[in-house]
Formats: structure tokens, C-alpha cells, sequence
């Protein structure tokens, strides 16, 4: 599976979800999937899409919210929220080279704006993360009546490298919602794991960058 990141001239300055009421990118991609490839609950779906420019990535996500929301009550905008997984969520995984895909990054926002980014390398067989990465991410969210809308911008200095037309980055796009036995684990690319794993990336799909 693949997803169309389009080129935009102008970066969003500063962050703001306002810009994004309305899809920024007619690619955007809809997911209503479990992480074990079944249907989710039709009030989970979210959206996801992604730009690119000179500077770095955007990405925007539009779920439903008709739920109690699983968040935290004081929350912490200044740095990265390890544990932020454990609430609601939405998640890229973004390997930059697609001849080693064991080696990835890991970024979340939630719905109150907090964020994570993490360095992941799966190369040995164990998970190996790099809790001090830092990537320069922004991050910026909105709570609305049934709907939540979260973004973040990644510089391109944050992968090592800034893609061109044409290449081809993998990964994957995840939300984590509720609670309990009940909690959601939606997948862009099913991992169809036994338990709830988000970390495969022999299922990662393609993300192609075009003018």
C-alpha cells in the first residue's frame, strides 16, 4: 500500500490545527482498521495526511471523538510525554531508508498536545530505543465536539536526510483510543500480530514524495 505525500511551497508558521480544518492534501487517507486487519468501532476512524516542503514533513490526523477521552489532566507541552502510548493517541513510524526498515522513527501527538519522538532499531533481533533522541518535532492539537484534530512538523534534520521527488519512505500510521479490554488499536497497515504490536515493520507501506 502506498500513500501520495504531495509537495507544498509554503510551511504552516507557526503550527496551528486551524489551518486545518479542511484536508490540506486531496491524498489524505482513511483508516478504519484494527491492528489485526478486523474493522474498527465507525466512531475511531480518523484521517491522516501527509506534505512535505523545503523544511520538513507535516502531518495532520482527524479522528472522531465520541467517547470519554483518555488523556492526561496536567499536560506537559514543553517536552516529550514518555508513556504518552498509554492514552489516546495518534502514531507515525517513518524508516528514511527503505533498504533498512529496522531502523525507524517513532513520533505521537495526542489530543491535548503533548507529543513523543523516539529512534528505533529492530537491526539486532531486540527493540533498541533511543530515549534521548530529539528531533525537533512541533506539535499542535484541537479538542471540538466529537472530533479531534492533531499535527505535527518534523525537520527533515530529524531523519538524517530530506527526500527528493520520487523516493520512496516506509512506515506506518496508528491510533490508540479508550480504554480497558475496549481500547482501540487502529492500524494504516495491519501488523496482524496476536497481541496488540505496532512495531513490525515488515508491514510498513510506502509513503512517495511528488511535485
Amino acid at each position: 500500500m502506498k500513500i501520495i505525500v504531495p509537495y507544498m511551497l509554503k510551511d504552516p508558521d507557526p503550527l496551528s490545527v486551524e489551518a486545518f480544518e479542511e484536508p490540506l492534501s486531496p491524498e489524505s487517507v482513511r483508516i478504519g482498521t484494527l491492528w489485526n486487519g478486523e474493522t474498527c468501532l465507525p466512531s475511531r476512524a480518523f484521517a491522516c495526511s501527509l506534505l512535505w516542503s523545503d523544511s520538513g514533513l507535516l502531518v495532520t490526523f482527524d479522528g472522531r471523538q465520541n467517547e470519554p477521552m483518555i488523556a492526561s489532566t496536567d499536560p506537559v507541552l514543553e517536552k516529550k510525554s514518555i508513556g504518552l502510548w498509554e492514552r489516546d493517541v495518534c502514531e507515525i513510524f517513518i524508516a528514511p531508508d527503505k533498504n533498512e526498515p529496522r531502523r525507524y522513527f517513532e513520533f505521537e501527538v495526542a489530543p491535548t498536545g503533548e507529543w513523543l519522538d523516539l529512534a528505533i532499531d529492530l537491526t539486532s533481533g531486540e527493540r533498541v530505543t533511543d530515549w534521548e533522541y530529539r528531533s525537533g518535532m512541533e506539535a499542535a492539537a484541537k479538542i471540538e465536539d466529537g472530533r479531534v484534530l492533531m499535527a505535527m512538523k518534523i525537520p527533515w534534520e530529524a531523519f538524517g536526510r530530506k527526500p527528493k521527488a520520487g523516493d520512496v519512505w516506509l512506515g506506518n500510521i496508528f491510533r490508540c483510543v479508550g480504554e480497558g479490554e475496549n481500547r482501540g488499536y487502529l492500524a494504516w497497515q495491519p501488523t496482524m500480530t496476536e497481541k496488540p504490536n505496532f512495531h513490525v515493520p515488515e508491514k510498513f507501506g510506502e509513503f512517495e514524495f511528488v511535485k
